[in-house]
């Protein structure tokens, strides 16, 4: 371990994959922390996350390098943010960007999916039209999420009379990769990792810059043992292989067939939803869900939806088999899992490599998305990269977003400390959240959802505990109230714009409210 990590010299560019838990090569990123710490070296290094990497908690990823001296920038498609449950503490990576410590950026998972491509065939960079006029454009802040983020990694340029971000090209000095398993030679296979994410990628981009591989396995296997289809990484593109066996595969999870295969009866394996607020949300946004249709969830209480359907008898009689359900990691089928095992469908049929589920995702192939929000505004702006205390950047939403059809965004009417009560059939706000969601003009803009609206035909619903809205070209309409909600009292008096009131309005059925 340590004599891999010390071919990492002072000031290189360093990429790693990861996905929250999953594809982390957490062995290797503490052990390249732990060099740190003993001798002051590697210092001022740039650090690529393509994804998130570990969870902060028992799959530290990111947080093991997040020190000072040692990362001097950090680019990354999304940042871990929630308190450590123990300590209460934020990840050590979010400290470094809440006390500007570090030059820290964020970029869509899907421009920074698409950049490793073109890093790998040295071209000048990636061009896209996806994430003008949110806060990657260079007229929003370029990506930029610390005042020492000085520098322009995203440029806006016009191409043949159109707008364009342009993602210029550097080179990637190391790679830090995990995978299944290794033989003598390299070569490597993915057999008990649910995601491939980006590790073809990313190494095939790091030895296009003329940089080091380094892949973190479970075990060494006989060269010529495994059938040609399985090994999904050549050992020309790797230098150095690590072992590490005792590793989790993710968060929580050690050893679950069930993340590599279809399994029968998928609903009696899944864990149910606690109630509350989010499993009202998760069961209203489950009836916009159609059979036979590619549907893609975001993290938050977006992907609970899938849970609740499998709860209400949804995939009774393997009707799972007839959903289509993915993410934006390329896990096709079965059932899209939420809290730190999002990612990872559980039971799936099929699996793309991260760059190919980008482009299949910008080709149009989810026509339905739900996708969580964190702030809404009456310019039709939703929010969920920079808000309050938490800095997530933006995942994969923007290019989901911007790509379906048909959108519903998921979440609470308020947030901090919000409590409901059912027990009636009736919905009730024993007390309300401290923060409203619907704010006149929201902190960061994720996505510009009027204009997809207004220019793309895109429909947009926004689900809530409580409530139902249409954004319309003319702006955010009621159409849904759960039973007992008071509209002016409990709706509108805590949005701070205004709103139409549908002369339709709907009460839901109380079977929504069901403990």
């Amino acid at each position: 371990m340590e004599t891999a990590v010390a071919v990492i010299r002072d000031g290189q560019a360093v990429a790693s994959t990861g996905v929250i838990g999953w594809l982390t090569p957490d062995a290797v990123l503490a052990a390249l922390g732990r060099r740190y710490e003993s001798t002051a070296s590697p210092r001022d290094l740039t650090f690529f996350f393509p994804c998130g990497t570990g969870d902060a908690i028992g799959i530290p990823g990111m947080d093991h390098v997040a020190k000072k001296g040692l990362m001097r920038r950090v680019v990354s498609g999304s940042y871990i943010n929630p308190k450590h449950p123990q300590t209460g503490q934020r990840p050590a990576l979010m400290e470094l960007i809440q006390n500007d410590l570090v030059e820290a950026y964020s970029w869509p998972i899907g421009a920074s999916m698409h950049w490793l491509r073109e890093v790998a065939r040295r071209s000048p960079g990636y061009l896209t039209t996806v994430g003008l006029g949110t806060y990657i454009d260079p007229r929003h802040g370029g990506g930029k999420f610390t005042e020492q983020a000085a520098d322009d990694l995203v440029e806006l340029i016009d191409f043949r009379g159109q707008e364009y971000l342009f993602y210029p090209s550097w080179p990637l000095d190391v790679g830090i990769i995990r995978a299944s398993s290794a033989d003598d030679a390299g070569n490597l296979s993915f057999e008990d990792q649910p995601l491939t994410s980006s590790a073809l990628a990313l190494a095939l981009a790091v030895k296009a810059s003329g940089g080091t591989v380094i892949a973190q396995v479970a075990k060494i296997v006989p060269r010529g043992s495994r059938r040609v289809h399985d090994v999904r990484i050549p050992g020309a593109l790797v230098d150095h292989v690590v072992l590490a066996p005792d590793e989790m595969v993710g968060t929580d999870v050690r050893d679950d067939p069930g993340y590599l295969r279809s399994v029968p009866q998928v609903a009696q394996s899944l864990p149910r939803l606690p109630f509350g607020p989010g499993k009202i949300i998760a069961r209203r946004v489950a009836q916009e869900v159609r059979t036979g249709e590619a549907a893609i969830f975001g993290f938050g209480a977006s992907s609970d939806a899938v849970l609740a359907m499998a709860e209400d008898g949804a995939f009774d009689e393997n009707g799972c088999d007839d959903y289509i359900f993915t993410t934006e990691h390329g896990s096709f089928g079965g059932a899209v899992m939420s809290g730190w095992q999002f990612s990872a469908n559980y039971s799936p049929e099929a699996l793309l490599d991260g760059v190919y589920q980008f482009d299949f995702i910008d080709g149009g192939g989810c026509p339905f998305a739900a996708l969580a929000f964190a702030q809404l505004d009456g310019a039709g702006n939703v929010n969920v990269s920079r808000f309050g205390a938490a800095n997530p950047g933006a995942g994969g939403f923007i290019d989901i977003a911007h790509n379906a059809k048909r959108l519903v965004f998921a979440g609470t009417l308020t947030t901090g400390g919000l409590d409901v009560d059912t027990s009636d059939g009736t919905l009730r706000i024993r007390r309300e959240g401290k923060v409203s969601k619907f704010v006149d003009q929201v902190d960061h803009i994720t996505y510009r959802v009027a204009d997809g609206v207004r220019d793309r035909g895109q429909q947009a619903l926004v689900v809530t505990e409580r409530a139902v809205f249409d954004l319309t070209p003319e702006g955010l309409q009621l159409i849904e109230i759960a039973p007992g909600i008071d509209v002016q009292r409990d709706v509108l008096s805590h949005i701070d714009f205004a709103v139409s009131v549908s002369d339709q309005l709907v009460t839901w059925d109380a079977s929504l409210l069901r403990p």
